[in-house]
């Protein structure tokens, strides 16, 4: 039973879907994960800076951008990449 909603802007399941599958499977396991609990310690979230709700996923190289919409029970996937690419 998952208290959130995990979506993905457009372009974002554009990313997710051109990463690598083993890639990809990890993130898979980590978004249910955060269907459970976006703040989850097992993932080592860490808060951007210099925004007011956007946090990051850290997988090998790549990286999962996302929002907690709390009033909504929604998690907004906004950006995935590579980490050289992601924080442009």
């Amino acid at each position: 039973m998952s208290a959130y909603t995990v979506e993905f802007v457009r372009s974002a399941e554009k990313e997710f879907l051109q990463l690598p599958k083993k890639i990809r499977l990890r993130f898979e396991e980590a978004l249910k994960l955060l269907a459970i609990s976006p703040f989850s310690e097992l993932l080592k979230i860490k808060k951007l800076k210099g925004t007011e709700d956007a946090f990051r996923i850290r997988i090998g190289e790549y990286r999962m951008i996302y929002q907690v919409k709390q009033e909504t029970l929604i998690v907004l996937v906004i950006k995935v990449g590579h980490r050289r690419e992601i924080y442009r």
